[in-house]
């Protein structure tokens, strides 16, 4: 597959530059009791460039745990044992591939509804890539398997309080407000991205197959016509060697050794223009950049102890499923809020040792990913500890993992510059008005278009519906419990291949597969979404 290094911050700064030019284009208005009309409120150069400072002054975060994440499995790279530990998981699942595709796909959805854990979950995205590619597949199903089913548990999310708190407040809705509704689009999105993906994989291992017979007689003529001394090994993997046999060569003078050299490198270009087609997956070992982007640890010939990693693995998985559940928000459960106020107040000889000694500590059910720093570190710490790893190997990994992690966060930073860009220029809602003014009253598809514009204009779910529901109601009586779930699916639909969706666009970066090629990929999915969302919005108007 080709490189496409750099696509994904192009498309972000291409979307960020009709994002400034809009602002010239159309008028800016804010909602406050009233609709106000502000005129137009244009995005200048020096914005453009003191806009990034912004977001990063107040995204910065996203941006340092998206490194820290790249780190921490930097480090675990100069670890044997963590090769060990993977190949131990592919090959317990071998000949199941597809079954435990789908297991990953479900469990990432369910969490991301249940717990709205969308970004946590980029902890556990380089394990399950290099897991995948493991088992054989291409990156763009590593793709598919986790911004699909992360984007499909937001569309469906149930209790995820961090993703919803902004419908129910504003709406005046229950958390559990058309719940079974909600299910019903998890499940059935589930379904489809789990179909698409099987298709996919089939029909790449027919083009596959099919381009590797071509291929093969084309090199077999070259050779022939040619009559080089390159060597053709056809492999199952499609790998092509040449090698020149000197030995066999007669001595000539220089210039016929010249006329040979240059020869046999045209001969090589033909070959390697012969077999290069970006439908051929070569699942190569070790960190070959040309192949795998380095995504899968060098292998070991020692046997090593995993018992270590898969206890870290499943501590911190744990960990992250009772810190992100909305306890007291949403199941009004203050067990944990209670426990952890009682161990920051409690007192040795009159000293709040444990207060102290931890500092200002979140209760389960209110962690944000900043708190999941500290459990990395003591992770990563015990295991550099137990398998004896150089203090120099922790920051050189540490480095490199950070290295491959720049893009993303780069990409963090742009994507949440967009939505600066549209909050201090609010022309969007000069948009939504003038969309829900084609129609009176409650209609589920100029509903659906404002909620899928919303929710490109906008990043982040609470921003993307507040920049439109407080207007919403005002305009639009009753249905509320329609609406919220019209915005929270088209929202989740929408993340799948909006420019602006932080998940989409940095696992791109990170995995180096083009926006282009993710289109042909998912366009099909989206489409499938779009008309059973559409349906089922339908349905419950008319209920």
């Amino acid at each position: 597959m080709k490189k496409h290094k750099h696509n994904t911050i192009k498309v972000v700064l291409v979307t960020l530059l009709l994002f400034m030019l809009l602002s010239w284009i159309l008028p800016a208005a804010y909602f406050s009791t009233e609709y106000v009309d502000q005129g137009r409120v244009q995005m200048g150069l020096f914005d453009l460039f003191n806009y990034p400072l912004t977001s990063l002054s107040y995204f910065g975060y996203i941006a340092l745990f998206i490194i820290v994440v790249g780190g921490f499995y930097g480090i675990l790279y100069k670890i044997p044992a963590y090769r060990s530990f993977l190949d131990k998981i592919v090959k317990a699942v071998d000949g199941n591939e597809f079954v435990a595709l789908s297991i990953i796909m479900i469990l990432l959805a369910i969490i991301t509804s249940f717990c709205g854990m969308q970004l946590a979950l980029i902890v556990f995205f380089p394990l399950l890539v290099t897991l995948i590619l493991l088992m054989g597949y291409d990156k763009i199903v590593a793709a598919l398997t986790l911004v699909g089913s992360t984007m499909i548990g937001v569309a469906g999310t149930t209790f995820g309080f961090s993703n919803t708190n902004i419908l129910v407040s504003t709406l005046s809705l229950k958390t559990d407000s058309q719940v079974v509704v909600k299910i019903v689009i998890l499940f059935v999105g589930l379904i489809l991205l789990i179909l698409n993906t099987y298709f996919y994989i089939k029909k790449l291992k027919i083009t596959k197959n099919n381009t590797t017979k071509d291929e093969s007689k084309k090199v077999e003529k070259i050779v022939t016509e040619e009559k080089s001394d390159v060597e053709v090994i056809s492999t199952t993997n499609t790998k092509i060697k040449s090698s020149t046999n000197k030995s066999t060569k007669p001595k000539t003078n220089s210039k016929s050794t010249k006329n040979s050299k240059s020869s046999s490198k045209s001969s090589k270009k033909d070959i390697k223009a012969a077999v290069k087609d970006d439908d051929v997956i070569v699942v190569a070992d070790g960190n070959d950049d040309d192949s795998l982007g380095g995504f899968i640890p060098e292998r070991t010939n020692k046997k090593n102890s995993t018992w270590l990693f898969t206890l870290s693995f499943i501590i911190l998985f744990v960990i992250m499923i009772l810190a992100f559940i909305p306890w007291n928000d949403v199941f009004k459960v203050t067990a944990f809020s209670d426990a952890t106020t009682a161990v920051s107040e409690f007192k040795v000889f009159g000293f709040p040792l444990f207060g102290k000694l931890l500092g200002n500590v979140n209760a389960f059910g209110t962690w944000s990913i900043t708190d999941l720093f500290f459990v990395l570190a003591v992770i990563v710490f015990l295991l550099v500890f137990i398998y004896r790893v150089k203090i120099d190997d922790v920051f050189d990994g540490f480095a490199n993992g950070a290295k491959k992690a720049f893009g993303p966060a780069i990409i963090t930073i742009l994507v949440y510059t967009c939505l600066v860009t549209v909050t201090y220029h609010p022309y969007q809602l000069v948009i939504y008005k003038a969309v829900l003014g084609i129609t009176k009253g409650f209609n589920v598809f100029t509903t659906s278009v404002v909620a899928l514009l919303a929710s490109l204009f906008n990043s982040d779910p609470s921003y993307s519906f507040q920049s439109i529901l407080p207007y919403f109601v005002s305009v639009v009586k009753g249905h509320q419990d329609i609406v919220a779930v019209i915005f929270q699916a088209m929202y989740g639909l929408t993340m799948l291949v909006a420019p602006t969706s932080l998940i989409l666009m940095g696992t791109l970066s990170y995995l180096d597969v083009s926006y282009k090629n993710w289109w042909k990929a998912i366009w099909k999915l989206f489409v499938e979404l779009l008309v059973i969302l559409l349906i089922i919005f339908t349905i419950l108007a008319v209920v």
